[in-house]
C-alpha cells in the first residue's frame, strides 16, 4: 500500500530550503537577458522592482544546468579541446556600466570543426521539446536570447566564434552549433542595454495585452495588467536614486556616489517610491524630498516617517489605512513609535483617553 503524502514531505522541506537560499538579484544586466522581448521587464528586473520568487524545483532545474557545464567541458577536454574554464575574472564579461556577464567557458583550440580558433563556449540544457525546435531552427531562430548572449560575449572578449552546446535532459542528445560575431548585433544589444539602464522612467511593455502569450507567466504581469504596484522597497525603486553609466548607483537626497550593493537592497527611512511604480497620481508636495500620492481621493506624503508622512513600506502595507489615517494612528505613530504593516480591518475602540 502506498503511504498517502504527509503535509510536510521530504520533497517539500528540499524544495523549502532552495527556496530560502535563493540568491539576491544581480546588480548588474546581464548579457543572458539583453535579448529580451520585453524592454519593460527588463528595466523592473535591474530596477529591483519585480523579484521573481522562483519555487524550488525550478532552482533544482537550474542547478541541474550548472552541473551539467562541468560534464561537457570534461567531454570536451576528453576529445582533444582546450577549454578554460573555472578561471575567475577571466570568465567575466566587461560591457561598461551596468551591463555584463560571465561565460561558461573559452575554447584556445582543439576544436575538430577549427582546431586552431578561439571560441566562447556556451552551454545549455533543454527539455525535449525545446531541444527538438533548437534542432530543427537553430539557435537564432529557436532562442534568439542565447543567441544575443554569446553575440554580446563573442563582442566583449574579442572573439568572432562561438560554440553553443545543448543538451536534452530526457535522452542526453547534443546539439552543437558554431557562431561567428555579428558586430552589429551585438553592438545593438549593447546599446539597448545602455538605454533601458540609464532610463530614469519605465518603458513601455512589449503588449498591452494581459493575455498576450510573453505577458501571461511573466513575473511582472500584477505590475504591468494588475495592481501596478511594486512590492519592493530597495534603493533602485526609490525615485530618489540614478544609476550612473560608470555603473554605480547615486542618491540625490544625501547627495552620495557610490551606494554599496548591500546597502541598496534595503534603502533607508527616507525612501520614495518611484512614480513608474505605483497606481497613483501625483499632488503637489513642499518638498523635493517628499512625493504626495492621491489615494482614495487623498492625498498621501511618501518619504520619511513622521507626523502625515508615511514611508514606503507603511504605503504598500495598506494604502487605504494611510489615506484614512486619523489623530489615534498618527499618535501611535510619532509617539509611540508604530508603523502601519498590514492591511487593517475595523479599528477596535480604546478604553481609555488618549490625550493629543
Amino acid at each position: 500500500m502506498k503511504i498517502p503524502e504527509a503535509e510536510h514531505t521530504t520533497v517539500g522541506a528540499i524544495d523549502a530550503w532552495h527556496e530560502a537560499h535563493r540568491e539576491p538579484p544581480r546588480e548588474h544586466l546581464g548579457a543572458s537577458v539583453l535579448g529580451h522581448a520585453c524592454e519593460r521587464w527588463l528595466w523592473l528586473s535591474f530596477r529591483w522592482a519585480v523579484i521573481e520568487q522562483t519555487e524550488g524545483r525550478v532552482l533544482r532545474l537550474f542547478r541541474r544546468g550548472r552541473n551539467e557545464e562541468a560534464t561537457v567541458i570534461e567531454d570536451l577536454r576528453a576529445i582533444g579541446v582546450d577549454v578554460l574554464a573555472n578561471a575567475g575574472e577571466q570568465e567575466k564579461v566587461h560591457l561598461g556600466g551596468h551591463l555584463g556577464g560571465s561565460v561558461d567557458g573559452i575554447i584556445r583550440n582543439g576544436l575538430p570543426e577549427a582546431p586552431k580558433a578561439r571560441h566562447v563556449l556556451e552551454i545549455k540544457t533543454h527539455g525535449k521539446k525545446s531541444f527538438d525546435a533548437l534542432a530543427r531552427d537553430g539557435v537564432e531562430k529557436s532562442k534568439p536570447m542565447h543567441y544575443v548572449q554569446m553575440q554580446v560575449y563573442m563582442h566583449g572578449l574579442g572573439i568572432d566564434r562561438a560554440l553553443y552546446v545543448a543538451v536534452c535532459k530526457d535522452d542526453d542528445r547534443l546539439h552543437i552549433e558554431r557562431l561567428h560575431l555579428d558586430k552589429d548585433a551585438a553592438q545593438k544589444a549593447i546599446e539597448r542595454g545602455r538605454r533601458i539602464v540609464a532610463s530614469d522612467r519605465m518603458p513601455p511593455p512589449v503588449s498591452a495585452d494581459p493575455g498576450y502569450y510573453q505577458c501571461k507567466f511573466c513575473p511582472a504581469h500584477d505590475l504591468c495588467h494588475g495592481s501596478k504596484t511594486t512590492k519592493q522597497v530597495n534603493c533602485r525603486t526609490c525615485a530618489h536614486s540614478t544609476a550612473k553609466t560608470d555603473g554605480t548607483w547615486r542618491c540625490e537626497a544625501h547627495e552620495a556616489d557610490g551606494i554599496p550593493a548591500d546597502f541598496q537592497r534595503t534603502g533607508c527611512e527616507d525612501h520614495v517610491l518611484h512614480p513608474d511604480l505605483v497606481p497613483w497620481q501625483q499632488g503637489e508636495s513642499d518638498s523635493r524630498w517628499i512625493a504626495v500620492y492621491m489615494i482614495d481621493g487623498k492625498p498621501v506624503r511618501n518619504g520619511h516617517g513622521d507626523a502625515r508622512c508615511y514611508t514606503s513600506r507603511e504605503i504598500l502595507a495598506d494604502p487605504p489605512a494611510c489615506a484614512s489615517a486619523d489623530d489615534t494612528v498618527e499618535y501611535l505613530r510619532t509617539r509611540m513609535g508604530g508603523r502601519i504593516v498590514a492591511k487593517s480591518g475595523p479599528a477596535e475602540p480604546f478604553d481609555d483617553e488618549i490625550p493629543f
